[in-house]
């Protein structure tokens, strides 16, 4: 989560033309689609780097706090809810694809470059931890709870 900070404060993506040079943040470019008029593409970019981190990382929580309370409640829910994070994971790395695609895409020398920001390393590093986070919950510890009280 500490990573996940700096991604969403600093610039994902820096743009030089001949005349100006911007920095957009991630929630920055969501605005900017929306105003564009490109809410589709808004939806997915809000949905891919804000809702499903955040949301992986309330998931990975969550599994962790039951298992180490011993909570037997929801066996099922909670084995889903790895399961998605688990699938979700090999995903979440497709805005840092589409930032060092777009990067190595537009270098028109004097004229137009696009750069990657500090927060595209963030974004990166807070997705690694999250996908080694999961890695690293032993989801058997789910269903032994459920041993301990029987």
């Amino acid at each position: 989560m500490i990573a996940y900070i700096p991604a969403n404060i600093y610039p994902m993506l820096l743009t030089s033309t001949l005349t100006d040079r911007s920095e957009s943040t991630i929630i920055g470019g969501v605005v900017e689609l929306v105003e564009y008029g490109s809410y589709g593409v808004a939806l997915i970019v809000f949905i891919a780097s804000v809702v499903i981190p955040v949301g992986k990382f309330i998931a990975i929580g969550y599994l962790a706090i039951s298992v180490q309370s011993g909570s037997s409640d929801r066996q099922h829910q909670k084995h889903r809810a790895y399961e998605v994070v688990e699938f979700i994971g090999r995903w979440s790395m497709i805005d840092v694809f589409v930032v060092a695609i777009l990067s190595a895409l537009v270098q028109l020398d004097t004229i137009a470059t696009v750069n990657p920001g500090i927060a595209a390393l963030s974004f990166a590093l807070s997705v690694i931890f999250t996908m080694l986070a999961a890695q690293a919950f032993d989801s058997r510890l789910i269903w032994d709870t459920e041993r301990k009280t029987t």
